[in-house]
């Protein structure tokens, strides 16, 4: 259960190498399901292909995500050193072009999750399928898989936020404090960063330094807040979109836990029926022992019964007689 999609693969899974899902006779032996009708096979093949394939077009779309996540953090480390409103202007632009691509493929797997649920409830209808049967606990293991993959990358985009945020904020410390040469109060930073103002802050360095260099600082301080606050819309945006999904992800939540439960419930059983077994090839192999050792001293006092009954040395001692008198 360590990673539930993982060996999902249509060419190499259960579609495609299982004549269960291509032969016309195929059938759920678990169900008791023997000897379906080949539109039955058929229709049910046809299922799970396609289950497969949805699933293997939502993990593709999952991995885009997380490499544009990936993008998104690189580009936000390089904005740490852009000193100029102008770069800092293109590199927001360029930066929310990779948020909205991301957003774009957040709602296509949002959309094709709900479809998969859909088609799991479609697929209880069919055949073989049916409640209980392999193929829809199948569905259930790994649709329930994708979900929590779908929980995971939620908490990520969560954590890229925050470090956002936070890391924003060490920036514009920095910024100030490069023009100022002093550490502003706490309350003045949160100011500059809520609104994006810093001119009282800026005010005595202007008369120090002249307006150039303090004003370009501004500016390029201003544009970054304008970046950070549209990248932050945006990802609140995206967070709502998990929001959304996350609805399904409990759903089905208690569902693969208590799969998890069993499975490990079922090594545990296996492990101690193991156990069992061995204990009991030893049982069995001292038995054998004993019974051999007891058929032999029954077979011993059975000989000397036979022995105490017959006498075979008094018929030879009366046979020797014999002989003498005729002699």
């Amino acid at each position: 259960m360590n990673d539930l999609l993982g060996e999902v693969r249509p060419k190499n899974s259960l579609v495609g190498n299982n004549p269960a899902y291509e032969a016309a006779p195929g059938s759920d032996v678990e169900m008791g399901e023997v000897g379906l009708s080949a539109p039955a096979a058929t229709e049910r093949g046809q299922a799970m292909r396609a289950f497969f394939s949805n699933v293997e077009s939502i993990k593709n779309d999952m991995a885009e995500i997380r490499a544009l996540q990936r993008e998104v953090l690189a580009m936000h480390e390089k904005s740490k050193t852009i000193v100029k409103s102008k770069d800092m202007e293109r590199h927001r632009e360029d930066m929310q072009d990779v948020v909205n691509q991301i957003s774009m493929l957040a709602n296509k797997v949002k959309h094709k999750v709900e479809m998969q649920d859909k088609d799991n409830e479609r697929a209880k209808t069919i055949k073989g399928q049916g409640k209980g049967s392999a193929n829809e606990r199948t569905r259930t293991t790994i649709t329930a898989g994708l979900k929590k993959k779908l929980k995971e990358l939620m908490g990520e985009f969560s954590e890229m936020r925050n470090r956002i945020q936070e890391e924003y904020r060490e920036v514009v410390e920095r910024r100030v404090y490069t023009v100022t040469g002093k550490h502003v109060p706490e309350e003045e930073i949160d100011k500059m960063i809520d609104n994006g103002e810093a001119e009282t802050i800026f005010q005595k360095a202007i008369m120090e330094q002249g307006r150039g260099r303090v004003l370009d600082t501004l500016a390029e301080i201003q544009e970054r807040h304008r970046a950070i606050k549209e990248l932050e819309q945006s990802l609140l945006e995206l967070h709502q979109i998990f929001l959304d999904m996350a609805v399904l992800v409990e759903a089905q939540g208690e569902m693969l836990d208590n799969i998890e439960k069993q499975v490990h419930r079922s090594v545990d059983y296996v492990s101690t029926g193991t156990n069992f077994l061995s204990s009991a090839k030893k049982i069995q192999h001292k038995t054998r022992k004993l019974m051999i050792c007891c058929a032999c001293i029954i077979l011993i006092i059975v000989i000397i019964i036979i022995l105490a009954y017959v006498k075979p040395w008094e018929l030879h001692n009366n046979k020797k007689r014999q002989l003498l008198l005729l002699l």
